[in-house]
């Protein structure tokens, strides 16, 4: 992380994107396709988030319950409880999510649900709506991973309908050779326009080698369309790569710093969008 950086932050920055994973305290999925990189334990792995956090020059962060562990949240739970004011978690829970279950989240700063349509998941697209009402009497949101040019056009209707705020990860993972006009992309794209969703500026890494600027576009018209609805994400740990190549020391930031440099914009990406959203 350069110097420059860190003095770009604004106070109160929030990373809106982490994973928190552990050693053997916590059991991992049967389910997964992965393991964790293996050596460090839970107070180990704390510590590592703790430096990226300080490094990134944030004071806030938001732990995403990683797939790896299932619907067995203990980890998100205690790492959020462990870090203390500034930091809040997104969980996993199934389609018969209980009403204890969710009391326990809301008690506990969870506050939202995550949906995966791309690695799949615990929880189904018609399951998160039924769930949306409940949420909503919680001060609880939807989290969303789909890819724009697959599913944004079959769901559009249903994102107006919702009774509760939609974030979708990782600027909707879209197929960046189908380009910014991409149907997908621009129901999106319209979608945070009308205020209807949030977007997350995050792991452009997955989407093209560095220094990802083939993405530059599509940050470009996102922007341009409602940068109240936008948070970032530096996607730490960088799990699941697949194909993706690990993104170097400070690469994610120093890639959302040349994209949007509008001190406005900053602050409401950085700051104001993950507060009201998260409730900081």
């Amino acid at each position: 992380m350069t110097p420059q950086n860190a003095i770009s932050m604004p106070e109160n920055a929030c990373d809106s994107h982490v994973h928190l994973v552990a050693g053997a305290e916590f059991p991992l999925w049967d389910g997964r396709v992965e393991n964790p990189a293996p050596g460090p334990n839970f107070d180990e792995w704390l510590d590592k988030y703790r430096q990226h956090v300080h490094a990134l020059g944030c004071a806030r962060g938001v732990i995403v319950h990683s797939i790896l562990y299932g619907t067995d949240n203990r980890v998100t739970l205690e790492a959020v409880k462990r870090l203390g004011n500034g930091f809040k978690g997104v969980g996993l829970l199934p389609d018969d999510a209980s009403e204890r279950d969710m009391d326990t989240f809301a008690k506990a700063n969870i506050k939202a649900l995550r949906l995966n349509y791309v690695h799949g998941g615990v929880l189904s697209w018609d399951g998160a709506k039924a769930l949306a009402p409940r949420l909503r009497s919680r001060g609880m949101h939807i989290q969303m991973l789909l890819n724009t040019h697959k599913h944004m056009a079959e769901i559009a209707d249903d994102i107006r309908a919702l009774p509760v705020p939609l974030v979708i990860d990782h600027m909707g993972w879209p197929d960046l050779k189908l380009g910014p006009d991409e149907p997908g992309f621009d129901i999106m794209r319209q979608l945070l326009a009308e205020g209807k969703i949030y977007v997350k500026l995050s792991a452009l890494y997955r989407l093209c080698p560095p220094p990802y600027d083939q993405a530059d576009e599509f940050v470009a018209k996102l922007l341009a369309a409602n940068p109240d609805g936008l948070l970032w994400g530096s996607d730490w740990p960088h799990l699941m790569l697949a194909d993706a190549e690990m993104p170097a020391g400070g690469a994610v930031m120093d890639t959302f710093l040349r994209t949007v440099t509008h001190p406005d914009h900053l602050q409401k990406i950085l700051v104001d969008t993950p507060a009201k959203l998260f409730d900081f």
